[in-house]
């Protein structure tokens, strides 16, 4: 799994990009209407979901499974956002809580099983609980204004775009390692 990771390490900072670009964008734009908030996540969830998919299916063996899932939550989030554009602020909340623990517990699952191949997985488990830290408070209090979700959802993404891009330079650096011949 890590030699196919760090083959294709570009992918996880293209992830880590795309979010970072998302969170700087909300916060540029606090005075978004729920409609263009809700579409901009959406475009997120399904860039996001898409890329992970991509991902597994680089990745040989039973591992691919864990990726195929998280990129499908994504997908699905990101397609019932743009199904229901005249969706509540608190189903909105819902959906990214839900969102956020399911992806957060599927990358702290890859981060236990990279603990054994790489050291440093802690950036993806570090990744993995602030995804669902956010998840959480965003159940707990999900009567929060329009202003103070946006800029929950702009630090939340850049966090996690930047633990993303980090993870993928380290990545980048064990490429040599997984491009030698006879390695999978």
């Amino acid at each position: 799994m890590l030699d196919v990771l760090a083959r294709n390490w570009w992918a996880v900072v293209l992830r880590g990009v795309v979010a970072v670009l998302f969170g700087i964008l909300a916060f540029i734009w606090p005075e978004v209407t729920l409609f263009v908030l809700i579409a901009l996540f959406g475009a997120f969830a399904l860039v996001n979901g898409m890329l992970a998919v991509i991902s597994a299916f680089r990745i040989a063996g039973t591992d691919r499974w864990w990726h195929v899932l998280e990129g499908v939550a994504g997908i699905v989030l990101g397609i019932l956002t743009f199904l229901w554009p005249g969706i509540t602020a608190l189903v909105l909340v819902t959906f990214i809580a839900a969102w956020a623990i399911v992806t957060g517990i599927f990358q702290n699952v890859a981060a236990i099983r990279l603990r054994r191949e790489i050291e440093g997985e802690w950036v993806l488990a570090l990744a993995g609980l602030l995804s669902v830290i956010f998840g959480i408070l965003l159940i707990v209090f999900p009567g929060a204004g329009a202003l103070s979700l946006i800029w929950l959802i702009s630090a939340y993404a850049i966090a996690f775009g930047v633990l993303l891009i980090l993870l993928g330079l380290r990545l980048r650096g064990r490429r040599e390692v997984a491009m030698e011949p006879g390695r999978a």
